[in-house]
């Protein structure tokens, strides 16, 4: 069974996390969507919150569990036993800081690959700060986030 993992703080989830899930899934036996947990970060969500929206955001997904980890990415892939770490680009600005990631991951575990996939192109310049930005100044995200999450964020504002 291939495994592969799509890390990140989901901090809210995205519909360009989304996007990425539902083409992932489709490449892989079971996608772990794993939430990152990084005590020298506050997040608007705590680690439990994330993940429950997320799950909530994937509930027709049969291939797709959600877990979180702390530490390094490749001993959690490890402990999964992945074949495959994913991760999403939106623009060359992510390229060159991924390439670096995915080049010290290659090192600690030469057996899993790093995959790289582009974002669609109408969520190119979305991300979870931007949301966040957006949403504490009264702007609407609708259309950006899954409407739950649209109300969650609201909620923290």
């Amino acid at each position: 069974m291939k495994v592969a993992i799509y890390p990140g703080s989901f901090d809210p989830i995205t519909n360009g996390h989304l996007d990425i899930i539902d083409r992932a899934s489709k490449m892989c036996d079971t996608l772990v969507v794993s939430v990152i947990y990084n005590p020298n970060k506050t997040p608007l969500f705590d680690l439990e919150e994330r993940k429950i929206l997320i799950q909530n955001s994937l509930k027709d997904y049969s291939n797709v569990v959600v877990d979180s980890f702390s530490g390094l990415l490749m001993d959690h892939a490890k402990q999964k036993n992945a074949t495959a770490i994913i991760k999403g680009l939106r623009a060359v600005s992510d390229f060159e800081y991924e390439l670096q990631m995915a080049s010290m991951n290659q090192k600690l575990c030469p057996n899993i690959e790093t995959v790289f996939l582009m974002t669609s192109t109408e969520y190119s310049f979305l991300s979870s700060s931007l949301i966040k930005e957006v949403a504490m100044f009264g702007g609407c995200i609708k259309g950006l986030v899954p409407e739950h999450v649209r109300k969650a964020v609201i909620s923290k504002f």
